[in-house]
């Protein structure tokens, strides 16, 4: 029960000379937008490099292949953290970049719903979660993961390692565009039941300002950028 929210709303306008807005709000159009001059002048290539160099300063690893050769990048990303397990998104695009066999392996799973919440500890136990990103920002080398069914965030958040599979195509330059994408999702109706903005490792510098790196989430991460053009 919320208490003493309308008198509460009634002050705050008084305080503004105005009275309560309470319907027919419109979103303001801004005579002055820089932040949609960053960068709008960058090829996809321009965006790799920036990409790339911020990877560096995000402690995050980073590949670059083509859709024939990313089983074979992935597999060098499992020998190098000494995989075992993995779990990935049930999402068609595994199909759809030539993944079919790699999902098939033994060692390999797929999220899914259950009631007993199966996938969420196979999540725990996996040495590494994969999934596709659905929008990438070169600035800050962040990847957008929108959740539905058969993409669970646990995939991305509880395994010791993650690793993201960047369609090249997915590239904008910043948050700018990640937001705008999203709120034509809003007014088409069709918002993801999560969303999820991840740049690089765990990381903290709660403790003196020192950082340290993995410490509520994935240890190592590692983003493999795929020519899908």
């Amino acid at each position: 029960m919320i208490e003493k929210r309308e008198p509460f709303l009634d002050h705050l306008a008084k305080q503004l000379g105005r009275e309560r807005i309470t319907e027919g709000v419109v979103r303001p159009t801004y005579k002055n937008a820089p932040q949609l001059r960053v960068m709008e002048d960058y090829s996809q290539d321009d965006l790799v490099s920036v990409l790339k160099d911020q990877c560096l300063a995000i402690h995050t690893d980073f590949k670059q292949t083509t859709v024939a050769g990313l089983e074979e990048t992935i597999d060098q990303v499992l020998l190098e953290y000494e995989a075992k397990s993995v779990i990935t998104w049930d999402d068609p695009r595994f199909n759809e970049f030539g993944l079919s066999s790699f999902l098939n392996r033994e060692y390999v799973d797929l999220w899914k719903t259950h009631p007993n919440n199966r996938s969420v500890e196979l999540a725990e136990k996996a040495d590494v979660g994969i999934t596709f990103t659905d929008c990438t920002l070169a600035e800050s080398g962040t990847v957008t993961l929108l959740s539905g069914s058969g993409k669970g965030r646990s995939v991305s958040l509880l395994p010791r390692y993650y690793v993201a599979i960047i369609p090249k195509s997915s590239l904008v330059p910043r948050m700018t565009q990640a937001t705008t994408k999203i709120h034509e999702m809003a007014q088409a109706g069709r918002l993801p039941s999560c969303i999820n903005f991840i740049s690089g490792p765990s990381n903290s510098a709660d403790i003196e300002m020192s950082l340290v790196v993995g410490v509520h989430g994935p240890l190592r991460a590692c983003y493999i950028l795929v020519d899908d053009k």
